[in-house]
């Protein structure tokens, strides 16, 4: 506690009983308004850790495309000369170390998205709409929706996605989803579909009174300012998914899958769930609009351990409330930064070292909606609950 922030991590042997660790795991962190401000935060935090490097930056670029086009090389020029058993082991090992490492090149995008990667926007533009692209997600249009994310953290009317929902407003068919089979159902929908379901029709996203998608200039997501910006988006996502469609007319369908689209699917399953493990925990509140501000809502999220994943990419799972505080800090200093804040933060910091499959089977099992705690006084936070 105190000074090291509370770290809920139970990927180590502890003395005490299940029902207590347990207990400990889900206990509500603080919602009051805490006892230091941001200023007080970033002093905190060395200097250098919020400068960024064209050359550090790139070079993570470089790595992280070395090793996609040496897996590339070794798929593509050996794996057809293997025998039919060893093919059917050699691919899925390909798809899951592939998808791992753009996931990796995923998040160096969204970096330069909240200019983390550069002193120059319009270098951090370029590589974030090349990287973007390349991976069928229209940069501006989601750069400027997960900014706004970034400025209504925790709000109830006002955070653009994974936004909860009270009870009253759940669909119909909610509780006869409240099973495990629902619950494995939900969350391969979830994990597969998640993502293009959210950028095209703004599924788990912020209500809006008209049709919203990621795709649409004149969408209510969007300003005026903004509009071109989309359209640009659009350009190249279509310009990729015509060079995809060219690969398919040259190579057969099956080679693009196996090459590209099972890859990118994995890429998507591991960005929806670290966004939804980051922003959904029994601990976690939520807060309307007679309760939130902006530093209380940047606090409720969770870091979690993903192993050596959490290196692949790039801390962005082990690293995450240092982001929401301060987004513009390079990936490659925010390790330092979460360690030089704790100590100002305390109970106000948040860590979860639960194995990531079993915190996303207690996560879906145990929010499933929020609803203001009736024992409190304060009915503008919220938590989630379960009990339908």
């Amino acid at each position: 506690m105190g000074a090291g922030g509370r770290r809920l991590d139970v990927s180590t042997p502890r003395k005490k009983e299940g029902e207590e660790l347990k207990h400990e795991v889900l206990r509500r962190v603080p919602y009051s308004k805490p006892p230091f401000t941001l200023g007080e935060i970033k002093r905190a935090i060395p200097p250098h850790c919020f400068r960024r490097s064209v050359l550090r930056s790139f070079s993570y670029v470089v790595y992280d495309l070395t090793i996609v086009s040496i897996l590339y090389y070794i798929a593509t020029t050996f794996f057809h000369r293997l025998p039919t058993h060893l093919s059917l082991v050699a691919w899925p090992i390909y798809w899951a170390i592939q998808g791992c490492v753009l996931t990796g090149i995923w998040v160096i995008a969204h970096e330069c998205g909240h200019h983390a990667f550069s002193d120059y926007q319009w270098l951090d533009d370029t590589v974030g709409l090349i990287l973007h692209s390349c991976l069928l997600v229209p940069y501006f249009s989601w750069k400027y929706s997960h900014r706004r994310h970034h400025s209504n953290t925790g709000s109830l009317e006002r955070d653009e996605v994974f936004v909860p929902k009270p009870k009253s407003s759940l669909a119909w068919y909610s509780k006869y989803l409240n099973n495990p089979l629902g619950r494995v159902l939900s969350l391969t929908i979830t994990l597969t579909l998640g993502w293009p379901l959210y950028l095209a029709f703004n599924v788990s996203g912020r209500h809006y009174d008209r049709f919203a998608c990621h795709y649409d200039p004149h969408g209510p997501i969007y300003s005026e300012r903004e509009r071109l910006q989309i359209y640009i988006s659009d350009a190249g996502v279509l310009a990729v998914s015509y060079g995809l469609f060219r690969l398919v007319a040259a190579k057969g369908l099956a080679w693009v899958v196996c090459v590209y689209g099972v890859p990118l699917l994995i890429v998507n399953g591991f960005l929806v769930l670290i966004t939804y493990l980051q922003h959904t925990h029994p601990a976690l509140p939520h807060y309307d609009s007679s309760e939130w501000d902006w530093l209380r809502g940047a606090l409720a999220t969770m870091d979690r351990d993903y192993g050596l994943l959490n290196k692949v990419f790039h801390n962005i799972t082990d690293t995450h409330v240092a982001h929401h505080l301060f987004s513009t800090m390079p990936h490659y200093n925010a390790m330092e930064a979460t360690k030089a804040i704790k100590p100002v933060l305390g109970e106000y910091y948040q860590f979860d070292g639960t194995p990531i499959y079993k915190a996303l089977w207690r996560e879906a099992r145990e929010c499933a909606y929020v609803e203001p705690d009736d024992a409190t006084e304060d009915k503008g936070v919220f938590w989630y609950s379960n009990k339908f």
